[in-house]
């Protein structure tokens, strides 16, 4: 076949739809996209990885559990059993429900959390991330609102753009979610006649913020909720991650009609094996078995029957409890650091799960300053990934899961050095970058 070069401005691709028109030496099929690949923008967490996993960089970015704590030889032989005992079955294809005898199993770790559900309640999916799409999927059309705290876990924005939702933010504190806000924000939408088909919420230690939704606040939300006719999804990958307590009512615990529940094994285990689950009623169950049966056939059996011979065979809870411990240092370490090296920037300080949240001192600008914390090599979480509209410019989120104690202290001292000569250049020169301080009441007696 001959080829022959495209000149400059004209597209390779074949002229035959005023689609095909519209691409670019770049791409020739910029024009034949769906109109909601528009709103497709990649993760600032993923885009760190490259430069955060170096290892002379000290990286505070990324939430990466602390594998170095499995028992790595025991699972080793685990796997090895999988495979000669039931080989035929792990490598074939499975329900699309998911394995019977892990949803029976899931069950055993819903309850720590006080969940009551039967095994068809729950449907087995490739972590909790593809639950998250799931859901989304099977509620939101174009324009559709999801109500989300502000800030929010950056995976779960970039879903609800993918399918052209709008996310409008309500704060929270110290205790969580706020209830007066999310009531008057629900009035406020309702009022203007939009839609309102969720409300997405990490109600314990949550993702990037650290706080975790108060006892008494749980109730209130869910009463809102129900009065405004809005479903719950409650996205918990963190709750038996307590430092100093043990696990606290989920919201699903409280409401079986009203909220979808969504948890995962890649904090509490391991994320490779890339399992999670969601509970919901079973009209929505059914739903949610179709939307995951179009785009997957079935969550991976090998991994399923893996993470069910190590809780049928080993000691999760625990496993769990080491993490707690291992997870409770390196928030010590976080901690102590910040105190004495960042005195002029305030933090909340988590009680679970794997970050703190980090407001820095007036003027400047965590976005605008990354270039510089990389070239310092230490890496962080600019807020702006945390809202729809990229506010939180003022906020980092700072992860201590995966660093070891001393790392920690010694990415903190190095982000110090880089907090001090932003503070100096707007002295000199006025704020670094846009500011944009978000709509967040700042978390109250943990601010430090």
């Amino acid at each position: 076949m001959t080829t022959h070069p495209v000149p400059d401005g004209e597209t390779s691709g074949p002229p035959t739809s005023s689609a095909a028109g519209t691409g670019t030496r770049l791409d020739r099929w910029l024009g034949s996209y769906a109109e909601r690949t528009h709103g497709m923008r990649s993760s600032e967490i993923r885009a760190l990885f490259a430069v955060a996993n170096r290892p002379e960089v000290v990286s505070l970015a990324g939430g990466m559990p602390f594998l170095e704590g499995l028992p790595l030889d025991v699972l080793g032989d685990l796997a090895q059993r999988v495979v000669a005992s039931r080989g035929l079955q792990a490598l074939q294809y499975g329900s699309g429900q998911g394995d019977q005898t892990l949803r029976e199993q899931i069950l055993d770790v819903m309850a720590l959390e006080g969940i009551d559900a039967h095994p068809d309640d729950v449907v087995v999916t490739t972590g909790s991330q593809q639950a998250l799409d799931l859901v989304t999927r099977i509620f939101i059309n174009p324009g559709d609102v999801v109500v989300a705290e502000a800030p929010s876990y950056v995976g779960a924005l970039g879903v609800f753009r993918a399918y052209q939702a709008d996310v409008v933010h309500v704060p929270i504190d110290a205790d969580g979610l706020i209830p007066a806000a999310l009531e008057s924000t629900l009035a406020a939408l309702a009022r203007d006649g939009r839609r309102v088909k969720f409300l997405y919420t990490v109600p314990n230690f949550h993702n990037p913020a650290g706080v975790s939704l108060s006892v008494e606040r749980r109730p209130q939300v869910l009463e809102i909720a129900r009065r405004y006719g809005v479903l719950v999804l409650e996205d918990n990958p963190y709750g038996l991650l307590g430092f100093s307590t043990e696990p606290v009512p989920a919201l699903r615990s409280l409401d079986d009609e009203g909220v979808l529940y969504l948890g995962s094994f890649s904090k509490t285990f391991a994320p490779g094996y890339r399992v999670g689950w969601v509970v919901a009623p079973h009209a929505v169950r059914e739903k949610l078995v179709l939307a995951s049966e179009s785009a997957i056939l079935c969550p991976s059996n090998a991994s399923q029957i893996a993470i069910s011979t190590y809780l049928s065979t080993c000691d999760w809870r625990g496993q769990i409890k080491s993490y707690r411990e291992q997870y409770r240092e390196r928030r010590d370490a976080m901690i102590a650091a910040l105190t004495e090296h960042l005195p002029e920037a305030s933090w909340n300080v988590p009680d679970g799960g794997f970050y703190t949240w980090v407001r820095l001192p007036d003027g400047l600008d965590a976005k605008d300053m990354l270039p510089r914390a990389v070239t310092a090599r230490v890496a962080y979480v600019p807020g702006t990934a945390f809202y729809f509209d990229g506010s939180g410019a003022d906020h980092m989120r700072l992860s201590f899961c995966y660093p070891t104690p001393d790392r920690i202290r010694e990415g903190v001292r190095r982000l110090a050095g880089v907090v001090a000569g932003e503070r100096e250049l707007v002295e000199l020169f006025g704020t670094t970058g846009s500011g944009g301080h978000a709509d967040v009441q700042q978390p109250g007696p943990d601010v430090t």
